[in-house]
């Protein structure tokens, strides 16, 4: 057993776990010859910039994939047309793996924890490649977990740290969806980390209008609210609380049964999150309201698993840790019928299939309701009297 757990414990086999780990997720995505669509859609932002063409008059791959993100993205997306196609894909390969390590690092420092022993660091990141959203980020060259990593850094810093606040609102500048950080700061009044986000937000759109003003007429005005641009929202790829009332309805456009809903939920997770009392169980509810409500919440969306799973085992809840990961990892949305209409169609039982991560969030969210809000001797989660105190960094 000591030998067992020394090897364990052994950075060199902790790291040759990540490379065969690594080296296994190359190979599939050989055989599957896999595209990586969301790293040309970047490139193409980027070539647009320089060319000075249409940034959202084109598409690409044979999905026919538009620019869907503000013109400060497509500005930050310009070194990615400098590259060879294959560079870029090893690029987006290697540096998607180093933001995982990174999000594992947030993720032990939003539960308490000062530093990750190296082979726990390098163990947890060979082992989170395979949950799904993650797998799904990697696959498809997406930009998640740079994204969530900006968010979680800023968030998990000191109280009054310099310019804390600035890389949430540069997050929001790339992809709007992390707004719904700015409200949880707000709620637990935080107002002027939640101020510097909103300044640094306003910020990265002059920038954008500066730079591509015709473009950023053409994004705010009208672009944005071309729903339809970023996918149907039916489809088992959305795990948003639209895909699964559009699923279980069998209707393309659910309407008042799906925004009713969703601003309910909106407003139950943030009460939840202000209410938990504390960032490590606040920022992963507020994470998960935003993914229930957002129109459209691809399943590689939800990296913010790899943080969900932290809390929950570092909370105590082991169980429902375990149980997450396997909801996670299992790919159930990919065994239901997925072509045409079809995700349209499906029998109550595949729609359990069908909607997992929704599922589970409401779950949470259920679960965390009856911990706040049951008039017995069980509170929500509180700080433990012997947890690390919050980091210095």
């Amino acid at each position: 057993m000591s030998r067992r757990n020394a090897i364990l414990r052994s950075p060199l086999a902790s790291g040759v776990l990540l490379l065969a780990s690594l080296c296994a997720f190359v190979v599939l995505c050989a055989v599957q010859h896999a595209p990586m669509a969301d790293a040309l859609v970047y490139r193409a932002e980027g070539a647009a910039v320089l060319n000075g063409t249409d940034l959202y008059g084109f598409t690409v791959t044979e999905w026919r994939l538009p620019a869907t993100y503000p013109p400060f993205a497509a500005l930050l997306f310009v070194p990615t047309s400098w590259l060879p196609l294959s560079a870029l894909k090893a690029a987006f390969v290697l540096g998607n793996t180093a933001l995982l390590a990174l999000l594992v690092h947030l993720s032990a420092r939003l539960t308490g924890t000062h530093r990750l022993p190296t082979p726990t660091l390098l163990t947890a990141t060979a082992l989170a490649l395979w949950l799904e959203p993650v797998f799904q980020t990697v696959l498809f060259g997406q930009i998640n977990l740079a994204l969530a990593c900006l968010v979680l850094w800023d968030l998990t810093r000191p109280p009054g740290a310099p310019g804390k606040g600035i890389a949430l609102g540069i997050a929001m500048g790339v992809k709007l969806t992390p707004a719904v950080f700015i409200a949880y700061l707000l709620l637990t009044r935080r107002v002027r980390e939640g101020m510097t986000a909103l300044a640094a937000f306003s910020t990265t759109i002059t920038l954008g209008a500066l730079a591509l003003p015709s473009a950023s007429i053409d994004f705010w005005t009208r672009r944005l609210y071309e729903t339809g641009r970023v996918g149907k929202p039916w489809i088992v790829d959305n795990q948003s609380l639209q895909g699964l009332v559009a699923r279980a309805l069998g209707d393309p456009s659910p309407g008042l049964a799906w925004s009713v809903p969703a601003a309910g939920t909106a407003l139950l997770g943030l009460c939840l999150a202000r209410r938990s009392g504390e960032d490590r169980w606040g920022i992963p509810l507020t994470a998960l309201t935003a993914l229930l409500v957002c129109p459209i919440s691809w399943s590689h969306h939800w990296v913010w698993c790899v943080p969900l799973l932290a809390v929950l085992w570092a909370g105590g809840h082991r169980r429902t840790a375990a149980l997450a990961a396997v909801v996670f990892t299992a790919r159930t949305l990919w065994l239901v019928p997925h072509e045409g209409t079809r995700d349209l169609q499906l029998p109550w039982w595949q729609q359990l299939l069908a909607s997992p991560y929704a599922l589970l969030a409401l779950a949470l969210f259920a679960m965390v309701t009856v911990s706040c809000y049951t008039p017995t001797s069980v509170r929500c989660p509180r700080p433990s009297r012997t947890a690390a105190p919050p980091s210095t960094e």
